[in-house]
């Protein structure tokens, strides 16, 4: 055992045995709640930033008022070939609708149930998002409603995500402010998938895994 595992088994140890209100550490998470709102021209250069970072790092973007969330996932599904989408419970039923129309194409749930290899069969996968970074062209995923468990989203080819004007920031620490520290993150950014670091449990920090995945990112408002 290396030094730094043997520390990090210590640090584990050592949690472990704390009591269960001591474990975790309220942390001071205001640093960018009294800034300044974002006018709307501001918001405006923001979105061209994170579309420009998608699309420099392999992303389709398309952006889209709300009534044409259905007919854009459907143009993008199809373009992709998908015959299978894994749709994630909280995701509106009628983003699919024009989609699930053919009877050769399925919607699949994200439910513990549906085995690993449903969902390395699963053609594509459709999502919200808890936020977004501009200047990094990152989307992350928090597994809240609309988004999937955390092993779910890594797994089909292709990923579409609808992501609203007002969820991107354009530094990290301001999407970090919005986040709520305890859920699992996943990070996505062009065809590369970050996922969870406590996936592995042998690895620390984050982990770019190159695909052949397709990110396909669209941008309501």
């Amino acid at each position: 055992m290396t030094s730094r595992e043997e520390f990090l088994r210590r640090v584990r140890d050592a949690l472990e045995a704390l009591p269960d209100d001591e474990r975790t550490v309220p942390v001071p998470r205001n640093y960018q709640r009294h800034a300044p709102a974002t006018s709307a021209a501001d918001q405006a250069e923001i979105v061209e930033i994170f579309t420009a970072r998608l699309k420099h790092h392999g992303a389709q973007v398309h952006r889209v008022d709300p009534e044409e969330i259905p007919a854009t996932l459907d143009l993008a599904l199809r373009a992709h070939g998908a015959r299978s989408a894994l749709a994630p419970d909280g995701l509106p039923d009628e983003w699919l609708l024009h989609w699930s129309v053919d009877a050769d194409h399925r919607v699949l749930d994200d439910q513990p149930q549906l085995s690993i290899l449903d969902r390395e069969r699963t053609d594509a996968v459709v999502t919200r998002c808890a936020g977004a970074v501009a200047d990094a062209g990152t989307l992350i995923l928090d597994g809240g409603p609309g988004q999937c468990r955390r092993d779910a989203a890594v797994l089909a080819d292709c990923h579409i995500c609808v992501v609203r004007v007002e969820q991107i920031d354009y530094s990290l620490p301001q999407a970090l402010d919005k986040l709520d520290p305890r859920r699992s993150i996943t990070w996505f950014g062009g065809p590369a998938a970050m996922t969870d670091p406590e996936a592995d449990s042998g690895k620390v920090g984050g982990v770019i895994e190159e695909t052949e995945r397709r990110l396909v990112v669209v941008i309501v408002g």
